[in-house]
């Protein structure tokens, strides 16, 4: 049902205990569409987060989702991989109540005032006011699967258990069933994942589900008002031709919302910075140009619209390049004792482990690397225009007048690289407009100056050489 281990959330010492003492501290059942809706209310006019860690919906895809959840909707998210989708939903889990009482031991997380199966509904018509209750956690009322083309009605609905049949129980007795991911949701969120994928004939088994709230088992309705919310996910490509969900099915989502990639270059660059795990310090230039590198993937004519570019693929941009300057670190340890500093040279060392991710025109077969080259440099070349125009770099040009050369590249220290250049005119004002600070570490400066030389050579002032050891010779052309 959960990912968290129920073990980590033990419910407060003051909770109530029996059903007579929830009842007595004035507890109000609600259905998880009106928990969801209250709490949705009250952050709104308190003015707290309602979605922690989505970044680029806030004004586009968040309103429509609450008011999908304000209309007690069950909703669909279209969109392309690497939108956010599922963490969107996980986040829902966030609106419900911390703690909701449940009957210990129900496999439905029933709540006592509401029980739903029979043995349950017996049980608080037996103990009354003395029925023992437990307190179950938001983080464990939240289930999930994985639409794949194997998943069976049983999965998903629930099954007949031969074990329980074994033992002597009759196939219209309700504890015969082993209930499936969905029920188990109960007083709780579902979602599925790319619903397209599942098997048309196992979609029909979601019907009842979405609308009349109850199950059918094996040849036999057994009524349960199930309580729940129903999420799911698709790509619109999957939505129309590789799988799609059948008509009845998406008559019954009250809502559908449609996701998108981050419009602007900030929140692109927000993304990075939230989700990239980085083992190395990367310069705000560089990560700009990785911002601008995949938004150039997503936007180019040789890569296929339909597949999308995720936004992983800038995450993972950043995690490579930042351990690729741990590894020169690692590598030249007695030259740098700097913490490691990713430069911008960095970035192509990047683009063979990302070919991965970016499905190309069938017409571009054997140009991926070439064509991701192109891009990259495109993407430099843009954040120069953009941090560094109208700067004056003649002190750059004259590090490599009367014929002089500087090296750079992925196994050339920051301390090698400053010894090479040694002081230089103009500096301190690339280095402000690239957002490093007044007092550069050594890393810091020499990311700057890589940065300068490589923009100096795409805009075509200074010539490049490129060696088979990784090194990267800057000189005047001509």
């Amino acid at each position: 049902m959960g990912s968290v281990d129920e073990t980590q959330h033990v419910p407060p010492s003051d909770l109530p205990g029996t059903l007579g003492a929830l009842r007595a501290a004035g507890h109000r059942y609600r259905t998880v569409k009106d928990e969801l809706r209250e709490n949705l209310l009250d952050r709104l006019r308190t003015g707290q987060p309602r979605f922690p860690g989505i970044v680029g919906y806030d004004n586009t895809v968040l309103p429509e989702v609450e008011r999908a959840l304000l209309a007690g909707h069950d909703m669909v998210l279209l969109g392309e991989r690497g939108q956010g989708k599922t963490r969107l939903i996980r986040s829902l889990t966030g609106l419900l109540d911390e703690w909701t009482p449940v009957i210990p031991d129900s496999p439905l997380h029933e709540h006592p005032m509401r029980p739903v199966l029979p043995a349950s509904r017996a049980l608080v018509a037996e103990t009354g006011d003395d029925l023992p209750i437990g307190w179950l956690h938001r983080s464990l009322r939240y289930g999930e699967k994985l639409a794949t083309p194997d998943t069976s009605v049983g999965d998903l609905i629930g099954d007949i258990d031969p074990i329980r049949v074994a033992q002597g129980r009759t196939l219209g007795d309700p504890d015969t069933i082993h209930f499936g991911l969905v029920p188990r949701a109960n007083r709780g969120i579902f979602a599925v994942n790319e619903l397209p994928d599942l098997a048309e004939r196992i979609q029909v088994s979601l019907l009842n589900v979405l609308e009349e709230r109850d199950i059918q088992v094996r040849g036999y309705q057994l009524r349960l008002p199930l309580d729940l919310v129903l999420v799911a996910s698709a790509n619109p490509e999957d939505y129309t031709n590789r799988g799609r969900i059948i008509t009845p099915l998406k008559d019954r989502f009250g809502a559908e919302v449609r996701t998108h990639y981050p419009f602007d270059l900030d929140l692109e660059l927000a993304l990075i910075r939230q989700e990239a795990r980085l083992v190395a310090e990367i310069p705000e230039h560089v990560l700009e140009v990785l911002a601008r590198f995949a938004r150039a993937v997503r936007e180019s004519p040789n890569v296929d619209p339909r597949s999308g570019v995720s936004a992983r693929f800038a995450i993972a941009a950043a995690e490579t390049v930042a351990a690729a300057a741990l590894r020169r670190s690692g590598l030249l340890g007695g030259d740098d004792t700097d913490p490691p500093v990713a430069r911008v040279g960095d970035t192509a060392l990047a683009v063979n482990t990302l070919r991965g991710k970016v499905e190309f025109e069938s017409g571009e077969e054997g140009r991926e690397a070439e064509l991701l080259d192109h891009l990259l440099r495109t993407a430099i070349a843009d954040t120069y225009r953009a941090r560094l125009a109208g700067l004056d770099l003649s002190g750059f040009t004259a590090l490599v007048a009367d014929g002089r050369a500087v090296t750079t590249g992925e196994l050339v220290g920051a301390g090698e690289l400053l010894r090479q250049v040694g002081p230089v005119p103009g500096l301190a004002k690339v280095l402000s407009r690239l957002g490093i600070s007044d007092a550069p570490t050594p890393g810091e400066a020499a990311a700057g100056i890589e940065f300068v030389l490589e923009s100096l050579h795409l805009l075509r002032r200074l010539g490049k050489e490129s060696t088979d050891d990784g090194r990267n010779r800057y000189r005047i052309e001509g």
